[in-house]
């Protein structure tokens, strides 16, 4: 089997947010069919329970802890070296040794760098012959144009700074690498325009679901309340453009939907919610669950997704995730970007609170709808097997790889 060096910069799993179900599908892939060796951190103290299970998936591998302490003192590092912000949080002696060790010994087939903070680690490294693999996930410098958009000085200074910094490093990367792979079509597009000199090596991959975990078809507690009609919103709730979004509907669309179905409940379902997130759980109509074990019953037994992004790139894995499970989705333009258009799927778009409150009030009014063309899609687009057999591709050179 080849050796494949795999750069991750979160431990990738639990598979309980967008980047670590990316990260953990492909581990789980390649370590099938690879001997992998894995560099990675903890960012959360909670993750170093499922180390023993990760490091099982791999020939060798370098784990480092990453503490919270040094989002504030690598910021400041960033700062005074002129960095982006980002890239000086992930600066790490230990993992850097690690990986110019294992590339002297083990000489690696292949390198896949998922999140291009992890560039950085193999820079000047490697032979010109060894095919690396920028998996970019996002075009993250636009996300955070987009922070800096909607927020007031000094922050929006800092945001438009560590935009800058990061599109210049980003176009670095895709330049030095074979390949750069972005999750849908539209960030291969976007970021074609913002790094002209690339854009013959950008591709794109898309999303997967574990279709036989969000299966209908399985039986479910019911975690609300009888007779609630239930609109629910899944996501990490210390993620800045969820906590946007949830509170965006409560302050916007909330009261005038409770007016008209009093038994109405919008369920914010996810882990670590912030105090933002706390407060609305006190509202009339809202409930607040924090981390839950499973999140296929809150799915199963609401009546449609309410997904109202205000800022989203990329594919949303709670929307797919929700097709799954034939799930209805009310949701703005920007939540559903990079979702193929088929046939038959219940897919509301509400841009704006009025559209959003008509469209929430007609999905109230009338019982749970079966989504089963937004399952076929999931089903007939979003494999992960397929999509990573794409890229596997690009790791070999080899267009025969099956």
């Amino acid at each position: 089997m080849k050796k494949l060096l795999y750069l991750v910069h979160r431990l990738p799993f639990p598979p309980n947010k967008g980047d670590k179900i990316s990260s953990n599908n492909m581990l789980n892939y390649f370590s099938g069919r690879w001997r992998v060796h894995l560099g990675t951190f903890v960012d959360d103290p909670d993750d170093w329970q499922y180390v023993n299970l990760v490091r099982e998936k791999c020939e060798d591998s370098c784990i480092v802890e990453l503490p919270r302490r040094k989002r504030l003192t690598g910021s400041l590092f960033g700062l005074l070296t002129g960095q982006a912000l980002s890239l000086s949080y992930y600066d790490n002696a230990q993992l850097q040794a690690w990986v110019r060790d294992s590339i002297a010994r083990e000489c690696p087939d292949a390198v896949l760098v998922f999140s291009g903070v992890m560039g950085r680690f193999v820079k000047d490294l490697l032979p010109a012959h060894v095919p690396v693999v920028f998996d970019a996930e996002d075009v993250d410098s636009e996300k955070w144009r987009s922070y800096a958009q909607a927020k007031r000085w000094p922050i929006s200074w800092l945001y438009r700074r560590e935009a800058k910094k990061l599109l210049a490093y980003e176009r670095e990367m895709a330049s030095s690498t074979h390949v750069s792979i972005f999750v849908s079509q539209e960030e291969a597009a976007l970021f074609k325009q913002l790094a002209p000199e690339s854009a013959h090596k950008v591709h794109y991959r898309t999303q997967g679901v574990d279709s036989a975990y969000f299966d209908p078809a399985l039986s479910y507690d019911n975690p609300y309340q009888s007779g609630q009609k239930v609109l629910v919103f899944t996501g990490a709730m210390d993620y800045w453009p969820n906590v946007e979004a949830v509170k965006w509907f409560c302050q916007h669309v909330l009261q005038a939907v409770l007016a008209r179905e009093p038994e109405f409940l919008f369920c914010i379902v996810g882990m670590k919610p912030t105090e933002d997130v706390k407060q609305l759980g006190k509202l009339p109509g809202v409930r607040v669950t924090g981390g839950v074990p499973d999140v296929r019953p809150y799915l199963h037994h609401a009546l449609a997704a309410c997904l109202p992004l205000q800022l989203a790139r990329g594919i949303q894995n709670k929307a797919l995730e929700a097709m799954s499970m034939t799930l209805p989705v009310l949701a703005t333009e920007d939540a559903l970007v990079g979702i193929v258009d088929y046939p038959g799927v219940l897919a509301t778009v509400a841009n704006d609170a009025d559209a959003m409150i008509s469209a929430a009030v007609v999905l109230l009014a009338v019982p749970r709808q079966a989504n089963t063309a937004g399952r076929a899609c999931v089903l007939e687009h979003y494999n992960w097997d397929t999509n990573l057999r794409r890229m596997e591709r690009f790791l070999t050179d080899d267009e025969s790889v099956q």
